[in-house]
């Protein structure tokens, strides 16, 4: 058993300060969490002083790993230069060329300084744009803790939809319409059901906060076909794919362009960030052009943004076939551990992104997830931890690979997963 006893220290102190002693839900878990002190490459060392092979990787930003050198030293050198003005700076111009390069869906964008930002504003465009109040979101999917998309999971598509937080007014969430993921059927009826009041759809293509759940063949071609067909505008959050799949997301690999998109996470190179973008047209109702107002103190802000740029250039330069692989050698380590316990358990993922579902059936979308044995999954990342390995602590996570994860780390977390699994199934 590995000792953390500053861990411990420090969470029964947070909790008198912090609600569950953490700033984020996930983060928390029993029967404390493990503080970390720093990470390096692909590991991350606790207050104890305890290592870490790390698949959480600040949930997803951390493409290139922790501490990335030459990340590091662009971010000294502009920290010498000033951290904020407060007025436009060059960089934007410069990280908007990239972005436009890689995603030819955003021809405009604006910079914010989260992935909740973004779709918030995101959405706000849409009905903006649109004329229109309602819009569809599907069930499972995370688009930040804004009031509109807080709305609960696994009840089925509905026209009015309750919240999914205390403080949530239901008329905030009224014009929430839910659909199954995988389910074009669903999202036609709402359609029908509401025609000319729904602006947009608002989905994950690979819904990375449940799992990763992944699109049937053709979904999201037909998606983009459906939403063209009734003039409803298709928004991809891109916030877990954009920059993780390809260069250009999920919408470069499926060849499907959204209306609009959303990115953040990676294109913040491990520094808040969130950038919601559209065409000409569409970007043309923000202000101060157009009458959908938006604003805010750290949009653009030039840490975020000289994070981002050094990132996304390496990640051009080194590519995705490598992770790619990486990502295929877990997922078949982890399909050999399950087949050699005669398990029927579904190992799930796409690129550097993989989860292991402790259910026998496939997950398609989120009322399957909600099947696996989350208790199970529990013990097994407590087991992990035990070992060495500090995934995302939920069965309803992604966890992510970079650049920094060697094989001898990936063979030695199979290794350990093929302990930890045996035990807990006894």
């Amino acid at each position: 058993m590995r000792g953390t006893v500053r861990s411990g220290a420090l969470y029964f102190e947070a909790k008198k300060m912090l609600p569950g002693g953490v700033s984020s839900p996930v983060r928390a878990f029993d029967p404390y969490p493990i503080y970390v002190r720093s990470g390096k490459g692909a590991v991350i060392t606790d207050v104890d002083g305890n290592d870490y092979i790390d698949y959480c990787m600040g949930f997803g930003p951390l493409i290139l790993g922790h501490a990335r050198p030459e990340v590091m030293d662009a971010l000294r050198m502009q920290l010498d230069r000033g951290t904020l003005y407060g007025t436009p700076i060059e960089k934007e111009v410069e990280m908007a060329r990239l972005i436009t390069r890689f995603y030819p869906s955003m021809e405009m964008m604006r910079f914010v300084s989260s992935g909740t930002e973004a779709t918030m504003h995101a959405i706000r465009v849409a009905r903006g744009h649109t004329g229109r109040k309602k819009f569809v979101k599907i069930e499972g999917a995370f688009h930040g803790a804004h009031d509109s998309v807080l709305v609960k999971a696994g009840s089925g598509a509905t026209t009015h939809s309750a919240p999914d937080s205390l403080g949530i007014p239901e008329e905030v969430t009224a014009n929430t319409l839910l659909a199954p993921f995988n389910d074009l059927r669903s999202i036609e009826r709402l359609f029908l059901e509401n025609q000319g009041q729904v602006a947009a759809v608002i989905l994950e293509p690979v819904i990375g906060n449940a799992g990763p759940i992944l699109p049937d063949e053709g979904y999201l071609q037909g998606l983009r076909e459906l939403t063209a067909r009734h003039d409803v505008l298709l928004i991809f959050d891109e916030v877990i794919t954009g920059f993780r799949l390809a260069m250009g997301g999920a919408q470069q690999h499926y060849g499907v362009r959204p209306d609009m998109t959303v990115l953040g996470k990676i294109a913040g190179g491990g520094l808040p960030i969130g950038i919601f973008g559209a065409s000409r047209e569409i970007m043309s109702n923000v202000s101060p052009v157009g009458k959908v107002y938006q604003a805010g103190t750290f949009s653009g802000n030039p840490l975020s943004l000289t994070a981002g740029i050094e990132t996304i250039r390496l990640l051009e330069r080194e590519g995705h076939a490598e992770l790619a692989r990486k990502g295929e050698r877990m997922r078949q380590g982890l399909q050999s551990i399950v087949n050699e316990l005669h398990r029927g358990f579904q190992v799930v993922g796409l690129g550097s992104m993989f989860q292991l579902f402790l259910t026998d059936c496939a997950v398609r979308n989120y009322t399957d997830a909600k099947r696996c044995d989350s208790i199970l999954f529990m013990d097994l990342f407590h087991k992990l931890l035990e070992r060495g390995v500090y995934l995302p602590p939920s069965q309803y996570e992604t966890n992510f690979l970079s650049t920094a994860h060697s094989e001898a780390q990936i063979d030695r977390t199979l290794d350990l997963f093929a302990e930890a699994l045996s035990e807990v199934l006894g």
